[in-house]
């Protein structure tokens, strides 16, 4: 959470929305360049000012792991904000890979992958971001400019991944997989991010007052 397009209000509603669907122990942890409780500053103020969602890129770091008290071999998930859990995650991240991203679901966009939702085991995959800069990132292919995606494309190329639409239950509002002329939620949906919008904007929504709440 950093600029002003979240707010805590954002946090709260994906929270509780992990607390209906994940039964696993689990610790919530916000990367954020605000003060509060459980938040975790993000040491890389710089790229927040960055096109690209470069920031994120901060979790391969296994010493930044270990400052937040996560262990090696550990599951990290990373959450966009603009997200809504509308089913049970916990077959959706019991994986035993040690990276795994969402897939399928940029309309445009040629890369495979999208970076709103992202398994890591703590300690593996450090190159991703040892090696990185904002210059190397602007040397790897990329759509319309360099982005944490075309990067992780990049430094982990076929890694596997949730495929978006009924097979996975995860799903990028109106992208490929959602089905067709539809604003419904699709059956046995899981979990719901979006591109260029945010659940706020749909309030209109049926499954999204129903999901997206406190």
């Amino acid at each position: 959470m950093w600029g002003s397009k979240f707010s805590e209000d954002d946090v709260a509603r994906l929270r509780a929305g992990l607390k209906r669907h994940v039964r696993q122990s689990h610790r919530f942890v916000v990367v954020t360049d605000r003060i509060g409780d459980e938040f975790v500053a993000i040491p890389d103020l710089y790229l927040t000012k960055a096109k690209g969602c470069f920031a994120r890129l901060r979790v391969f770091d296994p010493e930044w792991q270990r400052s937040i008290g996560v262990n090696e071999g550990d599951r990290l998930v990373c959450i966009d904000l603009d997200t809504v859990v509308t089913g049970s995650l916990d077959d959706t991240f019991d994986r035993p890979e040690p990276f795994v991203i969402m897939q399928g679901g940029n309309a445009t966009n040629p890369c495979p992958y999208n970076g709103a939702l992202i398994l890591l085991r703590a300690g593996t995959h450090p190159n991703v971001w040892r090696d990185f800069s904002l210059e190397a990132a602007a040397k790897v292919p990329f759509y319309s400019f360099p982005d944490d995606q075309a990067w992780l494309a990049h430094k982990v190329p076929d890694a596997p991944g949730w495929e978006t639409g009924p097979g996975t239950g995860i799903y990028v509002y109106r992208k490929p997989g959602w089905p067709t002329g539809s604003d419904a939620l699709p059956a046995g949906a899981r979990l719901v991010t979006f591109i260029n919008r945010t659940p706020r904007e749909l309030m209109h929504l049926d499954w999204i007052q129903q999901h997206w709440t406190l």
